[in-house]
């Protein structure tokens, strides 16, 4: 049945949505099989006969066409315990006199979420119960009670106020079906004769029942007498638990908390967590002990036992002793703190200071804490082997960060500090055994370094000034051997020649990056003369003679030409020793793709167009172009603007470690990755993307850079246009050093030319307005 807007009853509800005729006119005629074509018509629904139990169903939840979606009705609608069907029924003479027998609830304001109930009435008794999932209640007075589900529902933003419902009727805005059952006179019959096999397992059913029943009983009361006893006992110990001028020990909180327990059995008392290493009680516990009377302990180990007893002598002296040495010396080493701090801020002159490590520097206080005595009195335990102990000691030595493997200074400047010779003595109190107390080389070094710098750039001039250098797709006539080293070690080598005191030497060429595991080259020698040019530099035969005088050679490199043909020979071949590494050649070129495909963090530039022409900053276009200085010689330019005329480096890269022996294994990859440095233009923003992030994330980034929204953005790369939104840069073909042209959808901005256009069609529109009307006067 429908239910009606507003206030309905189930009568009505019955009378109009089902019995009433319903013409069928208009746009809402029938269609006639036998005409072939639709006819008015009239539907009506007839009664003939109704069963013993009626299911009405209340249409509660419809489909909303405005919102496409189903909704619940929350109307109220009327029901009385008693319906007469007889003025629906065609055929008189039957009864059909009803009485409410179930009520369904719908517990919600929602269609698609809420609780169901069900309100069903005893035939036997007349009694009605509730059934809310495994919960059965009965009903108080053999009366239906619906407010309580009524009050329970959530009320909606447009509530109708309940209506008044007089004896025998209920008024519910949740009830989706009702239940009625013919009303007979006759009593049904309360005997029902139960199968034997069936009577058999509800008496054992009752009897397991019965048994379990008594269990609890018993396992209650037991339980009561405990807590009882247990109840005594708190209430005679509580008056002497606490200690005051009489002897006492010490009782660990945790184990008295669970005592007051009475959920949990008492244990033993166990106080070893309580512990130090020399078996007494450790300082840093008192915080978790509760101190008793002697009294009290004496009857509790009595009755549960445990231990060790911590009386008043079980303090341990000689942590107590350690802990307060231990914050002396904290108190200590924060005043010295601030002093070597301060002493650190002054400049060293001549001779007098000493070098210490920067990362000893860094953690020297922490280095004195554990050196001199472990924080808060920890010590180490009895159970340590000596081996640990060892290596311990040998982390915690103070300034071997500075040391080479071989116990002497090491070459790099930048793992050290020079420092005054009032902060070393300062420092020496807190090592006083350490044997690393290195005297600054200072005037010495400097002088070194700029003897060995001068001695290099002398030998190697045109490598160091980057002249007259050979180069492999226009082969010199005047060898035929060339050799070949790493661009890395030349960048280095250039570095420390350019500024001795501040950059290390350079010992040793390393082409062993150059070369795969097996011992092969890595390069074409059509890929040296393209894009790999970047990473090598080519040496003529008597710089190659001079390097390996100056450095340690590991690998020999070099390119050899050769004539193919004995007679007019006019084919050249070129053969690289150590030859080609296949395999490992198309390993790397697959790594360069992948590297290209899955990039984190990677940048990218933006080119705002307009009117096909890239916007430049300050509309400067013969400016654009950024100087090609690196990063590194920025980051490393003197303050005064100092620079080296004879030297001007224009190959750009990231940067790198010093060379030394140890970590050219660690920038071996560096070395081989290929260079795709941008030259920025002015006016062209940067932004860092990964493969995996979406164009619609893109085009948000460049909103925030561009102040252009992410609808008016006509994105493009080498001609492409980009426009799926839900696709990744990585699926797009967009690689790091990438250039996207943004073109922006650009609104009209003359709004006052706007204005006069559309003020001009009104004046034409009203002049001939006025002259029709003038024409129709006429």
């Amino acid at each position: 049945f429908y239910i009606l807007r507003g206030t309905s009853i189930l009568n009505h509800c019955i009378q109009i949505n089902n019995i009433t005729e319903e013409k069928l006119e208009g746009d809402n005629r029938y269609f006639c099989e036998n005409c072939q074509s639709k006819q008015n018509a009239t539907r009506k629904i007839r009664l003939l006969s109704l069963p013993c139990t009626l299911n009405l169903q209340l249409m509660r939840f419809v489909f909303d066409r405005q919102t496409g979606h189903k909704k619940k009705l929350n109307t109220y609608i009327g029901f009385s315990e008693i319906l007469d069907m007889e003025p629906y029924v065609e055929h008189k003479g039957g009864s059909y006199v009803y009485e409410l027998s179930a009520v369904l609830i719908h517990r919600g304001v929602s269609a698609y979420s809420g609780h169901y109930i069900a309100h069903v009435k005893d035939p036997q008794s007349g009694e009605w119960y509730k059934f809310n999932d495994e919960d059965i209640e009965k009903m108080e007075g053999k009366k239906l009670q619906l407010g309580i589900e009524e009050d329970l529902a959530e009320p909606s933003k447009s509530q109708t106020r309940k209506p008044k419902c007089g004896k025998g009727t209920h008024c519910s805005r949740n009830a989706y079906m009702l239940v009625y059952r013919l009303q007979t006179q006759e009593k049904p019959n309360t005997t029902v004769q139960v199968p034997a096999f069936l009577q058999e397992l509800v008496d054992r059913d009752n009897s397991k029942f019965e048994e379990w029943c008594i269990e609890m009983a018993e396992m209650r009361k037991q339980s009561v007498d405990k807590g009882k006893a247990k109840h005594e006992e708190v209430k005679e110990l509580y008056q002497r638990l606490p200690a005051g001028a009489e002897p006492y020990e010490f009782v660990s909180l945790e184990w008295l908390q669970k005592w007051l327990d009475e959920s949990t059995p008492t244990k033993p008392i166990d106080n070893h967590a309580c512990l130090c290493s020399h078996d007494k009680l450790h300082p840093d516990k008192i915080s978790i002990m509760k101190r008793i009377s002697e009294y009290a302990a004496d009857i509790f180990y009595s009755r549960y036992g445990g231990g060790p007893r911590l009386t008043v002598k079980a303090l341990c002296k000689e942590c107590v002793v350690e802990r307060c040495r231990v914050l002396r010396l904290k108190s200590q080493l924060n005043e010295d703190y601030k002093t070597v701090n301060n002493l650190l801020k002054a400049t060293v002159k001549g001779n007098d200071g000493f070098w210490v490590g920067k990362s000893s520097l860094r953690s020297w206080r922490q280095l004195a804490l554990e050196h001199n005595g472990k924080m808060n009195g920890n010590t180490l335990s009895k159970d340590e082997s000596k081996e640990e102990r060892k290596e311990e000691e040998e982390e915690l030595n103070f300034n071997e960060d500075i040391l080479c493997p071989h116990g002497e200074l090491c070459i790099s400047e930048n793992e050290r500090r020079l420092v005054s010779k009032e902060a070393w003595s300062k420092l020496q109190q807190y090592f006083p055994k350490l044997p690393c107390i290195l005297e600054r080389e200072g005037e010495e070094n400097e002088a070194l370094h700029k003897m060995i710098a001068n001695e290099q750039k002398t030998s190697l001039p045109n490598l160091f000034q980057d002249k007259n250098r050979p180069c492999l797709s226009n082969w010199p006539e005047e060898t035929d051997v060339l050799y070949i080293v790493s661009q890395f070690f030349v960048e280095e080598w250039r570095k420390f020649v350019r500024k001795p005191t501040r950059c290390s030497p350079v010992s040793s060429v390393g082409n062993s990056a150059l070369l795969c595991p097996h011992g092969g080259l890595m390069f074409t020698f059509a890929s040296m003369t393209k894009e790999d040019s970047k990473l090598i530099a080519l040496i003529w035969p008597s710089e190659w003679q001079m390097i390996q005088k100056l450095f340690v050679v590991d690998h020999v490199i070099k390119i050899i030409r050769t004539e193919v043909g004995d007679v007019n020979p006019s084919e050249t071949q070129y053969i690289s020793e150590p030859k080609l590494c296949p395999e490992c050649r198309e390993g790397l070129l697959c790594q360069q793709q992948r590297d290209l495909r899955e990039y984190t963090q990677a940048t990218i530039y933006v080119h705002k167009v307009v009117d096909n022409k890239k916007v430049m900053k300050d509309s400067a276009p013969e400016l654009n172009v950024s100087s090609s200085e690196t990063e590194e010689d920025k980051e490393e330019a003197k303050p005064d603007g100092e620079k080296d005329p004879d030297f001007n480096q224009s190959n750009g890269g990231t940067k790198r470690q010093k060379i030394t022996h140890q970590n050219y294994i660690a920038y071996q990859k560096q070395v081989i990755r290929r260079s795709m440095r941008h030259r920025k233009v002015r006016g062209e923003k940067a932004l860092l993307v990964s493969a995996n992030q979406t164009l619609k994330e893109l085009k948000i980034q460049i909103m925030h850079a561009f102040s252009v929204a992410p609808f008016d953005q006509n994105l493009s790369i080498d001609g492409k246009i980009l426009s799926d939104d839900c696709a990744t840069l990585g699926t797009l073909g967009v690689i790091p050093e990438s250039v996207i042209l943004l073109k922006a959808d650009e609104p009209i901005a003359d709004y006052a030319a706007m204005d006069d256009v559309m003020q001009g069609k009104e004046t034409c529109l009203r002049n001939v307005l006025l002259n029709v009307l003038e024409l129709a006067n006429i």
